[in-house]
């Protein structure tokens, strides 16, 4: 895939919790199966997770009934602790996520490159549901 045309699509939340909870519940794989899809309808039921320059990840995510699934995988590039993921899918499109810590909350900020296939704000509003599914298992989880 041609990536240099790719217009980035940027997503955020800011979640009321301390910068120490949050990143361990966006790295952790027993916690990443509970956050990470976009609707009820959908699971992640597999989690791998090597958050190092280099590491591989891979989060299945199906729908419920059996009807479709697929795995969402990339290699990590910057991995700076509670602060800055970036990795790169294997199309070669680039995702970066910041987390900037203010007093008791934390805001999240994703910007990935558009893939091409589906409307920018489909993509947008995808990745912003998987992102306030992630706030709101956090903020549940007191």
């Amino acid at each position: 895939m041609n990536t240099k045309n790719l217009k980035p699509i940027t997503v955020q939340t800011t979640i009321k919790s301390g910068i120490e909870k949050v990143w361990n519940f966006w790295i952790k794989p027993e916690h990443i199966v509970n956050w990470n899809f976009a609707t009820d309808e959908w699971r992640c039921p597999k989690a791998e997770n090597d958050m190092i320059p280099n590491g591989k990840f891979s989060w299945r995510m199906e729908a419920k009934d059996g009807s479709m699934g697929f795995d969402f995988a990339g290699v990590y590039e910057k991995v700076v602790p509670k602060e800055l993921i970036t990795y790169r899918l294997p199309d070669g499109r680039l995702v970066s996520i910041d987390f900037e810590e203010n007093e008791d909350e934390v805001t999240i900020r994703e910007t990935f490159d558009a893939e091409g296939t589906n409307t920018d704000e489909q993509q947008r509003a995808g990745w912003q549901a998987i992102l306030e599914n992630f706030k709101k298992y956090v903020e549940v989880d007191k």
